[in-house]
């Protein structure tokens, strides 16, 4: 018989259950948490690992760690588990039209589960979803790195350039062909020969989105052992010693996904590379990330980390904390928290309406259920009609949701074209502390919720957008909604694009503030230009309080601060301080 892939054992008893006192007797009931190993070993390790999984699942939800061992485990694309899955702002029917993901780690109806890596290395191999959290509650994944063999956003450094063209040198870690005059990278089950591209520049420790050496080159020569001329018939912009990251602009997998789940911790992770595209984590309640490193592997050469976003999450509730990470190499905003607004295209009757997803890249979850409370919003003034529970929530399509009202909606308001419609009740409270963010080509964080949100303690080191921004639209991404109470205080901007925190709702009619109670204080903004620390537009109580503005040159506090459309503004206590 062929031995099984895994073992399972029984730890000492974990948990005391009840404690009774009955004639002098004291009597114990226990858990005993079930543990399932999964011994390291050579080759493809997906379906061994994905066995204990579903062993796991056999114990109706008794509490089971599965353990790995401190050694590499090779996940590949052929043994992942092909499933359809919608994922928040991935890509639209056009660019995939059946959004099939390759899930390396299905985690599917799981309770009380810990994935815990002990040190392991999960190492992808092809185009393909690391894991999936779906309908699970009290899930733990930790103590693991997880990086590609063959990662989707390949690497070169510019060695030379001349009047005509550039000499670059490709990283060890992408494969790569020349023919027919056309570089061309390969991986497991992709190729690329064109796409977009951004630049990390050593020098000066930035990153930036950048023209694309693959798509605009007239010819490509080899030169020497993963060397390679390019030739553009011009001078290209770029410099000996900087590097470019290139990738297509299809997100047709993700790193992970979370979704329909509650009490999920991602804790102690190394996501040395994260493609197609991040952790989206949507229509899910009381998410933990703490003490995740988003960042090449220490000595590997490779600048870039992302495909894209680092963290998106969609039509969350609870509470959602990201704590002592580090976010270093992205190709998007690393933190993305937001709802979804969706058109209403029509009502069938008094109670009862229909909603549209109307951005191309989002669509096909379940983004309503019954007892959610729902607002319907002008998309011009991005202020509130009226608000209503549900009483039944049906997906009509993967672009269609029909919502069946708890009471009629007044005729005045049944006009279809006119309104969009918010899930009030999934929208999280926040907390971003104690965070370090670097090498982002975008903006650092954006946050639309109108629960409490607290970013503190962090660094955002030359962003090249905003570090923070603050939005709400109805007409362009559909991402939602007001904010209500946000506290930023005691954070460090450290040379970031300006306005450093911007706060502009994509309102354009003015029938009143779309956010309020906005704070930001204590903070120092070491500034690369004086033009804008804070932008702020249609905003009911901002306070600017007890921040250092810092800049080589002259500053003027009256240039720093600038505000739109807003009411109830306090600006006080801030400093300005001259660097040398």
């Amino acid at each position: 018989m062929k031995p099984s892939p895994f073992r399972i054992k029984f730890a000492v008893p974990v948990r005391q259950l009840c404690l009774v006192a009955v004639c002098g007797l004291v009597t114990l009931g226990i858990y005993a948490q079930k543990v399932i190993t999964v011994p390291a070993g050579r080759g493809d390790m997906t379906t061994a690992i994905q066995s204990a999984i579903d062993q796991a699942r056999q114990y109706g939800g008794k509490p089971v760690v599965i353990r790995l061992e401190n050694a590499d485990y090779h996940l590949h694309r052929a043994s992942a588990i092909p499933r359809v899955y919608y994922a928040s702002n991935t890509t639209s029917e056009a660019e995939n039209p059946v959004p099939t993901k390759h899930i390396a780690l299905w985690l599917k109806g799981l309770r009380h589960v810990t994935l815990d890596g002990q040190g392991a290395r999960l190492v992808t191999h092809g185009e393909m979803t690391a894991f999936v959290v779906d309908s699970c509650q009290d899930v733990t994944l930790r103590r693991f790195t997880l990086t590609a063999a063959d990662p989707t956003v390949p690497e070169m450094t510019v060695m030379a350039t001349d009047s005509t063209g550039m000499t670059v040198r490709i990283h060890p870690s992408s494969d790569y062909r020349v023919e027919e005059g056309r570089l061309r990278f390969e991986g497991e089950s992709w190729t690329l020969a064109a796409g977009i591209a951004q630049i990390y520049d050593p020098g000066r420790d930035i990153t930036w989105r950048s023209w694309s050496p693959l798509a605009t080159a007239h010819r490509a020569a080899g030169t020497g052992p993963r060397t390679v001329r390019l030739d553009y018939g011009k001078r290209p912009d770029a410099e000996p010693g900087q590097v470019f990251q290139m990738r297509d602009g299809i997100r047709d997998e993700v790193c992970g996904l979370v979704q329909y789940s509650r009490d999920v911790v991602l804790e102690d992770l190394h996501l040395a590379f994260l493609g197609n595209f991040g952790i989206v984590s949507q229509m899910s309640e009381n998410l933990t990330f703490r003490h995740l490193t988003m960042e090449p592997e220490p000595g590997s050469g490779r600048t870039c980390a992302g495909f894209a976003d680092f963290m998106q999450f969609s039509g969350c509730k609870g509470r959602v904390v990201v704590d002592h990470c580090r976010f270093s190499g992205s190709q998007d905003d690393p933190i993305n928290i937001h709802g979804t607004h969706l058109a209403v295209t029509g009502f069938a009757s008094p109670r009862q309406l229909t909603l549209r997803y109307m951005h191309p890249q989002t669509y096909g979850f379940q983004s309503f259920c019954a007892g959610d409370e729902v607002e319907l919003v002008d998309p011009h003034s991005l202020l509130p009609a009226v608000r209503f529970k549900v009483r039944e929530a049906r997906m009509a399509s993967p672009r269609e949701i029909v919502l069946t009202a708890d009471r009629p909606l007044p005729d005045s308001l049944r006009v279809a074209g006119r309104w969009v419609a918010e899930n009030v009740t999934c929208t999280p409270e926040v907390t971003i502390c104690h965070n370090f963010f670097t090498h982002i080509p975008t903006r650092g964080i954006l946050v639309t919720t109108r629960r409490k949100v607290l970013i503190e303690d962090n660094t955002f080191h030359r962003t090249q957008m905003s570090a923070l921004l603050i939005a709400d639209d109805a007409r362009s991404w559909y991402e939602s909604g007001p904010v209500h109470d946000v506290t930023i205080r005691g954070n460090r901007f450290i040379e970031c694009a300006e306005p450093v925190i911007c706060i502009w709702p994509e309102n354009d009619v003015d029938r009143g503030c779309v956010h309020r109670n906005i704070r930001i204080k204590n903070n120092c903004f070491r500034l690369r230009g004086t033009d804008g620390a804070v932008r702020a537009k249609s905003v009911a109580g901002l306070t600017v309080r007890g921040n250092c503005f810092q800049a080589a040159d002259t500053l003027d506090l009256g240039r720093l601060v600038r505000t739109e459309a807003c009411r109830d503004v306090t600006v006080a206590d801030n400093w300005l301080d001259s660097l040398p």
